[in-house]
């Protein structure tokens, strides 16, 4: 599997969502490394940038190429993880079938129902579109762009050219369908652990994000007593590209709370 390592200290494994890589999060990466003392590890997943896609077939076995990539990858250490989307998902699942070994778990807009029609989602919502920034774009990327975007602009319209639609284009489209044949765990993760996850986590979620919603998560909150739910309005599936600054606030915050409780007597 892919691994870009950046700085030095704790292991902080980021993962992205479906159909993407590792370049959608690479945006934090300054705020990251400001914070100091995190080895950020951003992983592509099989089928998707610099991975093959070997033999997975399924969510369970994405789910235990990534456990043996971050095996290699932190050996023992202590690590914490966060994921974006489908990387969402995984990282609730690492939280969990690595133990005490995590440190804490953050979410970017992610997965907390595997099924689409069970999700609770709120309707395709358009809040802004800034004229003429799609002069020139090939079309393609543009619709890409559309497809997702809540607030529409230059800025934002450059994130994605720059960290989504390369990501895109890379992925091995077969072996993704493959895929999501088999989308959902055979179990959830909160469903299959015998206790709650009592580590600082945060759940930054859309209130426009029409893909996975925010209320989803508002509903596993019970299993995890150290977390924050994070409701930005303004925000599709695209949250880094559209509230930037306040994703960027909460993960510092979260990753302050992750070395507090690390560091506690």
């Amino acid at each position: 599997m892919h691994i870009e390592t950046r700085g030095e200290g704790t292991p902080l494994i980021l993962i992205h969502g479906f159909g993407v890589d590792h370049r959608i999060l690479l945006p934090l990466d300054a705020a990251l490394a400001a914070r100091g003392g995190w080895r950020r590890i951003y992983v592509d997943l099989p089928g998707m940038g610099g991975s093959p896609i070997g033999d997975v077939a399924g969510s369970e076995d994405m789910a235990r190429a990534l456990a043996d990539a971050v095996r290699e990858a932190v050996g023992d250490e202590p690590f914490a993880v966060l994921g974006n989307s489908y990387g969402g998902m995984m990282a609730r699942r690492l939280a969990h079938d690595f133990g005490e070994q995590v440190l804490g778990l953050a979410t970017l807009a992610g997965v907390f129902i595997a099924t689409h029609s069970e999700r609770t989602a709120p309707p395709r919502t358009v809040l802004h579109e800034e004229p003429g920034i799609f002069d020139g774009v090939e079309p393609r990327v543009a619709q890409g762009y559309r497809e997702f975007a809540v607030w529409q602009s230059a800025a934002g319209l450059e994130n994605f050219v720059d960290t989504v639609q390369p990501g895109v284009d890379s992925v091995d489209q077969a072996g993704l369908e493959r895929i999501a044949g088999n989308y959902a765990f055979d179990v959830e993760p909160e469903d299959a652990a015998s206790a709650p996850f009592s580590k600082p986590a945060v759940f930054i979620t859309g209130r426009q994000d029409e893909v996975v919603g925010y209320v989803d998560a508002w509903r596993r909150l019970d299993h995890y007593p150290r977390a924050s739910l994070l409701v930005l309005d303004a925000a599709g599936h695209n949250i880094i590209g559209e509230q930037f600054g306040l994703v960027t606030a909460a993960v510092g915050e979260w990753l302050d709370r992750v070395r507090a409780h690390a560091l506690r007597p």
